[in-house]
């Protein structure tokens, strides 16, 4: 599927936000007083964070290759 420059720039905007979010989120788990308990959350948090950066990437390399 074809996706045009303006596009991609949006997507990429909008993972940035919900990367910028995520890391905040993981920041607050981790400085719990019982981060042992938010475990499974945190990884999670952590887990979205890889994939989003992933994507980013790969949406990069798409307006970088035009």
């Amino acid at each position: 599927m074809e996706y045009t420059e303006e596009e991609l720039t949006e997507a990429k905007r909008q993972i940035d936000s919900v990367l910028h979010k995520l890391r905040e989120t993981v920041k607050t788990l981790e400085a719990k007083e019982n981060a042992e308990r938010c475990r499974s959350q945190i990884t999670l948090a952590k887990r979205r964070l890889a994939a989003f950066e992933i994507a980013e990437r790969l949406i990069e390399r798409e307006i970088g290759g035009r």
